[in-house]
């Protein structure tokens, strides 16, 4: 089966989410112990999408978060390098405009959208800083970004825990509930090696963007990153 490796080749990336399409958000309910309805809740109510806000979802999957933020009015479009992901995405959402692309050269101009959110698919990128700076190249000046990533757990016998989860449980549980359980694999090791949350916030700074926060979830299993893209 296919996966990816932490060199993170686009092509590689791309495959191995295509594997995993059909059932990928049913897996993620699993494995995260339906703690990633949560995750999404907070980040939806980041995002604060409004009636004619313009929202860019990267990564998005099959679009279980685009859905919400179409619920709440705004003009969605859901972006995914994964061709496999955007076509399950479509066939389950066609009242949602799915296009395929590359967080490293987003096919869209600049200033297009006024908030452009990714979830859990930032760390996939094969250059982060560059995502960031085109991230910010599609955001309007005064635009907003809500990054919710997993990140370091705050006190140590939960980062402990998740290690060894990270490492044993995950995998283990992609043997059974996936075609591909060497994604799954793949999906503990690139948590692990990912930046913490000063140093995620630090990247966002040195792509432009400003007012950097950050929110924990689940005692900072993941965490929910904001900015804003200055006016001037």
């Amino acid at each position: 089966m296919s996966r990816a490796t932490l060199a993170k080749d686009p092509r590689e990336v791309a495959s191995m989410f295509d594997t995993v399409a059909r059932r990928y958000d049913l897996t993620n309910d699993v494995m995260s112990l339906w703690q990633v309805r949560m995750w999404r809740r907070a980040t939806r109510a980041a995002v604060a999408a409004r009636p004619g806000t313009r929202v860019l979802d990267l990564a998005a999957g099959t679009g279980a978060s685009s859905v919400g933020y179409a619920d709440d009015g705004a003009e969605v479009i859901a972006c995914d390098f994964s061709s496999g992901m955007v076509a399950e995405g479509q066939a389950r959402h066609p009242e949602i405009h799915f296009v395929a692309g590359d967080a490293m050269a987003l096919p869209f101009a600049d200033a297009s959208f006024d908030v452009v959110t990714i979830s859990y698919g930032l760390r996939n990128v094969q250059d982060t800083l560059a995502a960031l700076s085109e991230m910010r190249r599609v955001t309007r000046p005064g635009g907003r970004v809500v990054i919710a990533e997993f990140s370091t757990p705050v006190r140590r016998p939960l980062r402990e825990a998740y290690r060894f989860y990270l490492d044993s449980v995950l995998p283990a549980a992609g043997r059974v509930l996936t075609p591909n359980a060497e994604a799954y694999s793949y999906l503990g090791e690139s948590i692990l090696a990912w930046p913490d949350q000063q140093s995620l916030a630090a990247l966002m700074q040195q792509a432009g963007w400003r007012e950097v926060a950050y929110q924990n979830l689940s005692g900072g299993i993941v965490a929910v990153h904001r900015a804003t893209r200055p006016a001037a």
